[in-house]
């Protein structure tokens, strides 16, 4: 890697157990990249794509590593969370996105870094911003000033902190404490 401090990941489900399974996906992403840092848990109503439940979303901050060793660990833990590809931004167990890794860029189809979508996405700047205030998106500037520009567009809506832990990789600045831990 070049530099880059450290992986920007993206969990989301909304099928099932979705506490257990965004657990079980950051035991699973400890163990093939190293997990540094979890977000707060988000929950999000759904973008796009057809009626659905809502999801709960969290960024995981884990070791730098290439395109390719992050989107193999993404689909291994999609795939035992039993994830289905069957319909576009459909429902789904478990979805890993690989957000950013510093400055790294991939024109690769199946894995676009920095994501192309993530500086529309409040469910993935906020919870980001949670974990690295000082968190920059490579051609998209200052996650903190994307976060804000979402604010004043009222994109923020919606988005509800939920009380509770991953594990405990506490958000930059906060202890270990409160909500229940995998």
């Amino acid at each position: 890697m070049t530099g880059a401090a450290h992986a920007v990941l993206a969990l989301g489900s909304n099928l099932g157990d979705r506490w257990a399974l965004l657990r079980a996906a950051v035991r699973q992403l400890d163990d093939l990249l190293g997990v540094t840092a979890c977000s707060p848990v988000y929950e999000t109503a759904p973008v796009g794509g057809p009626q659905q439940d809502d999801y709960l979303n969290a960024i995981v901050l884990a070791a730098p590593a290439s395109a390719r060793e992050l989107l193999t660990a993404a689909r291994a833990v999609e795939e035992r969370a039993r994830r289905t590809r069957t319909v576009r931004w459909g429902p789904r167990t478990l979805d890993v996105d690989v957000i950013a890794v510093g400055a790294l860029r991939s024109d690769d189809p199946e894995i676009l870094i920095p994501h192309p979508r993530a500086h529309l996405r409040a469910f993935v700047c906020v919870p980001w911003l949670d974990v690295d205030p000082e968190a920059t998106l490579p051609g998209h500037g200052r996650v903190a000033d994307l976060v804000a520009r979402m604010t004043d567009a009222g994109e923020l809506v919606g988005l509800r902190r939920i009380a509770g832990r991953l594990r405990d990789c506490a958000p930059a600045g906060e202890t270990g404490e409160g909500g229940a831990s995998a």
